[in-house]
């Protein structure tokens, strides 16, 4: 239900009666290829205080995927791990800044990215749509698996302590956190969500007439027979049914002039987390920044460092 004040909003999301076992059976697919990561320094990205590596793994439909990974160079026991997973349009940044600050940093790029587009490639906008009558062919399936499986790639790594891996990203990014953390309750350590997409995606089309949400009522205009069909895809794949699975330290902020992804969304799916350790940031004079040029990078930060407890470059943890 839409109301004027977006705190209030009930999102109309259903739960299928597959849920569970779709994704389940997913994951077991996910499962059956191996990650088979790989590794290859790269000289020019790296500086005197940080190794960058280019890396590469498989994920679910065999599609191999790439990302950037970056530690410190001098470091002494396990670091933490942070994995940033990237927004719709945006490309993975080099992560640089963070193994500066003293993580086992990775950068995903899930399926359609550069350098993990030479299979899947429906484009920005297109990957929304992809298949939205399709529910096993649906775009987001595969995308979704890249992402759990770049942190079980950075998990795996030697100097990584497993029990000290965050997430964060903004926009899909958000959605993708709380992906990850739902679907690696047990694993986790943390998540930072701003702006989190692809929550209550049938009533974001509806708030907003903006892209990638306006995909949606781009499809619907041309096949509005086929909305029935494109309300039960977006439901499975909806994140908004996956977080009462989080059990780690949330946060997630929200611009309330956002007119990108609906902050009506971002409350919905904030009521929904499982976490008991949960904080909710809304900035009233921001947009789809969800309040990075208000002060909220600072806040990330400091949340993450505080359940993660990085390095100091250069010195022993």
């Amino acid at each position: 239900m839409i109301t004027s004040d977006p705190s209030l909003f009930t999102s109309s999301v259903v739960k299928p009666d597959d849920f569970d076992q779709y994704w389940a059976d997913t994951l077991g697919a996910t499962d059956t290829v191996p990650l088979n990561p790989r590794l290859t320094p790269d000289e020019m990205r790296s500086t005197d205080e940080i190794e960058v590596f280019e890396a590469r793994y498989d994920s679910y439909g065999d599609i191999e995927i790439a990302g950037w990974y970056a530690r410190p160079r001098n470091f002494a026991g396990k670091l933490p791990g942070y994995l940033f997973v990237p927004g719709y349009v945006s490309e993975p940044k080099l992560p640089n800044d963070l193994a500066l600050r003293g993580y086992a940093a990775f950068s995903a790029a899930p399926r359609g990215k550069l350098r993990s587009n030479s299979v899947f490639n429906p484009g920005y906008p297109g990957l929304l749509a992809h298949n939205i009558t399709k529910r096993e062919e649906y775009g987001y399936r595969g995308f979704y698996m890249d992402a759990v499986q770049a942190f079980d790639f950075l998990a795996g790594l030697d100097e990584v302590d497993e029990t000290r891996i965050g997430v964060q990203g903004g926009s899909q990014g958000g959605a993708l956190t709380l992906l990850v953390a739902s679907l690696r309750p047990d694993q986790v350590a943390c998540g930072s969500a701003g702006a989190p997409y692809l929550c209550s995606m049938m009533d974001s089309a509806a708030l907003t007439h903006s892209y990638p949400y306006e995909e949606i009522n781009d499809y619907l205009r041309i096949h509005p027979e086929h909305e029935s069909a494109v309300r039960e895809t977006l439901d499975l794949h909806d994140i908004h049914n996956f977080v009462d699975r989080i059990r780690c330290p949330m946060i997630v902020s929200v611009g309330m002039r956002d007119d990108v992804v609906p902050p009506e969304t971002g409350f919905a799916v904030f009521d929904q987390i499982g976490s008991t350790d949960k904080k909710f940031y809304s900035y009233e004079d921001c947009g789809h920044d969800a309040g990075t040029g208000d002060g909220h990078v600072a806040i990330v930060d400091a949340f993450m460092d505080s359940h993660l407890s990085p390095i100091a470059v250069g010195g022993a943890a």
